[in-house]
């Protein structure tokens, strides 16, 4: 299903800090950390043991005052089965950088003054000085922390500071019965009773604390201290930020120091679960005060930050409630008038991120033609494209006129670049975390090719080519299907779903932008939208078909076709269609009875807007149509292998869709394998099951369309 900004989550997971990764990452600063896996390849092969030992750049941050860079990066150790993710402290010396400190530790941030550094480990905050930690302490507020610290956001002059944590919200049965303390039943009386993969008993909310920090000598810090916290959402049961993707991205302090805005959907159960409609408040410190400022905008918004004078106030909008892949649009505000401007206006796709540079200019990024760019747009929407080439591009900071981001693609992961503005020169690489992997492995080539559609349209289709290519040869070829089921197929670079690795594994890849993706124009993007066995399903058997008439190189006679999430989905309903073109197919946490999906899955707005309605509305043509292309209405027609894979902490889709549809497919003599992670959700995040995923993938497709 949607996840919204699905490369943002994708960049948060590779370091480790996803909220749904917390709990583990905690655990693991208490056993010796894992540093940097010295690998040595046997061949020039991509694997998945290579792809395991890869360092995973996640957030950085830049020092305005002393230029220094922060950034984490995560090591995953397959033995161990666990994480560690460091912080490192660098200087630029000409084109690259020189460490000056490395410790364990999360979500670092500028304190200002001396290198001085915040930053979480094990869920509680510290400051790093002089290679120093100073744990700072909770004082009178320490029982609303007991959990862990999950986030922070420190006031513009650090002297107060928002901490995250999560609230109770629902009691428990030993709550309602003391003496059934050791049952293990729920009661449930409203939806939202389960989200992502967790039960719904907590909600993160934003307390705002005094901050103290004392010295010794000449900015030397000596002990720090919080106290006085103040819960801005006290006594409610809603998120901020909203689950399951939300970070302190979404709270921002104005520039005066005396107001918070902060993302939240204040609805519950029921209400909540059939609606994206969040609003950004403006809370006041002093009178404890909230303001919406997007009342009467109906869709998600998010992400608030302030112009550095405070005289705006810039925020993420979508316009209809319930459409979770609504144009993301950026918007500004007026903080004296009060007027709003659609700043995006005009660009016909997504905005993913931002930053202000200056108090009159913002830095975007959004995806178009499969590539994700970096922009600049003034505050009457005038915009220049600052990037190019065939990339995704991630802003990260700003000095004086040198930009600061990630650039990642299809055959390599995040590194960190910095670009000069002022001057005509190529953008300097700065990190080069895995230049001892790319070294010894010889990597695929990733060809963009154009294709007309069966409605005449055009449509851009990644080829990718294995390493040691030769035309000349005939290759197996796999049809990718991409989930979403409105997320870009962009220069994406992903730790399961990796083309590299499909590619060192002797496959040609397939890789269309159908309709229903972001990057070609806002009509094809919503064009699936309840019509999940039309237009889409076309454009994939047009990607594949082109592909075999046209390129002498891709074995008809050897096509697999994979995909997870709406991808699984699209293999489940392809299977039933595809007319023997395909003689192996796998597909990852997909719907399979689409009646099923409707009722199961736990964000109902996702089911109303893309399914059309409820399929018991038999009046409801969009909704009819949806439900009569459920892929299992289809299963008498399978006739070839299928992998089903499926994780059963899994809540937007659940197991039993995977788990069905391997039954169906045993019933009825098709070979068919299943592979279920119990302790999994919609991804896999846990390296011995990463690694488990790659070999049962590759034996499945290598056993039908190699031997």
């Amino acid at each position: 299903m949607k996840l919204k900004h699905l490369i943002m989550a994708s960049l948060a997971l590779t370091a480790g800090l996803c909220s749904c990764n917390r709990q583990n990452e905690s655990a693991n600063q208490e056993a010796a950390p894992i540093t940097k896996p010295q690998i040595t390849l046997q061949s020039d092969q991509f694997t998945a043991e290579a792809l395991w030992a890869m360092g995973r750049i996640g957030s950085v941050k830049i020092d305005v005052e002393t230029g220094w860079i922060a950034y984490t990066v995560s090591y995953y150790s397959v033995a161990e089965n666990r994480s560690t993710t460091w912080t490192r402290i660098c200087v630029e010396e000409g084109d690259s950088l020189k460490l000056i400190d490395e410790f364990v530790g999360y979500d670092p941030e500028w304190f200002g003054g001396s290198g001085v550094l915040t930053y979480l480990k094990g869920g509680k905050l510290y400051l790093r000085q002089d290679k120093r930690d100073i744990e700072v302490t909770l004082e009178n507020s320490a029982e609303y922390f007991a959990d862990g610290i999950e986030g922070y956001l420190l006031s513009p002059m650090r002297d107060k500071i928002v901490l995250i944590a999560q609230v109770k919200t629902v009691a428990s049965t030993a709550d309602k019965y003391p003496d059934l303390d050791k049952a293990s039943g729920r009661v449930v009386d409203d939806l939202m009773y389960k989200h992502w993969d967790e039960w719904t008993e907590t909600a993160p909310q934003p307390f705002v604390l005094d901050l103290k920090v004392n010295y010794k000598g000449e900015m030397t810090v000596a002990s720090a201290g919080m106290s006085n916290a103040v819960n801005i959402l006290e006594g409610t049961v809603y998120e901020s930020p909203m689950k399951p993707w939300g970070g302190v991205e979404q709270l921002a302090w104005a520039p005066d120091n005396k107001t918070v805005a902060y993302t939240c959907r204040k609805k519950a159960g029921l209400e909540y679960a059939v609606s994206t409609n969040s609003d950004i408040y403006l809370y006041n410190i002093e009178t404890r005060a909230h303001e919406n400022i997007t009342e009467g905008m109906m869709g998600y918004d998010t992400n608030p930050m302030f112009s550095p004078n405070g005289q705006y106030i810039a925020w993420l909008s979508m316009e209809r409630d319930g459409y979770e892949s609504d144009e993301n649009r950026l918007f500004i505000m007026d903080m004296n008038t009060r007027e709003k401007t659609f700043l995006s206006k005009g660009l016909d796709t997504n905005v993913d991120s931002y930053m202000w540079t200056d108090d009159n200019t913002i830095l975007f990024n959004a995806v178009w033609h499969a590539t994700e760019h970096l922009y600049f747009t003034n505050l009457k929407g005038e915009r220049t494209e600052l990037t190019d080439g065939q990339y995704d591009y991630e802003p990260v900071g700003l000095t004086d006129n040198r930009l600061y981001y990630l650039r990642h693609s299809m055959c390599e992961a995040n590194e960190l670049f910095a670009l000069d503005l002022a001057a005509n020169t190529p953008a300097v690489q700065l990190t080069h975390e895995n230049s001892n992997i790319y070294d010894q492995v010889e990597m695929g080539t990733v060809v963009p090719r154009w294709q007309t559609t069966t409605d005449g349209k055009q449509m851009l289709t990644w080829i990718v080519l294995p390493p040691h290519f030769d035309p000349n040869k005939k290759y197996p070829t796999l049809l990718y299907c991409e989930g979403g089921p409105q997320s870009p197929v962009s220069q994406f670079w992903s730790y399961r779903w990796n083309f590299m690795m499909m590619a060192a594994n002797g496959y040609v890849v397939v890789a269309p932008n159908r309709r229903g993706l972001p990057g070609f124009g806002l009509e094809w993007n919503e064009e699936i939208s309840g019509d999940y066995g039309g237009q889409c399903m076309r454009d994939y058997f047009t990607a594949i078909d082109e592909a075999c008439d046209s390129l002498p190189y891709i074995d008809r006679d050897r096509l697999g076709c994979v995909g997870a999430s709406f991808g699984g989905f699209s293999v489940y309903w392809i299977a039933g269609h595809h007319d023997k073109r395909f003689k192996a197919f796998i597909a990852h946490d997909g719907i399979f009875n689409i009646e099923m999906q409707y009722l199961e899955t736990e964000e109902k707005w996702f089911a109303n807007w893309d399914m059309g309605g409820a399929y018991w509305e038999k009046d409801n043509a969009i909704a009819q149509n949806t439900f009569a292309n459920s892929p299992h209405k289809f299963v008498d027609k399978w006739d070839t292998p299928i992998l089903c894979i499926h994780g059963e902490k899994d809540y937007r889709i659940l197991a039993n869709q995977a788990m069905a549809a391997f039954d169906a497919a045993k019933m009825q003599g098709v070979p068919a394998q299943l592979l279920i992670f119990p302790d999994e959700n919609h991804w896999v995040l846990q390296p011995q099951n990463g690694v488990l995923w790659q070999r049962t993938f590759f034996n499945w497709l290598d056993r039908w369309l190699k031997e």
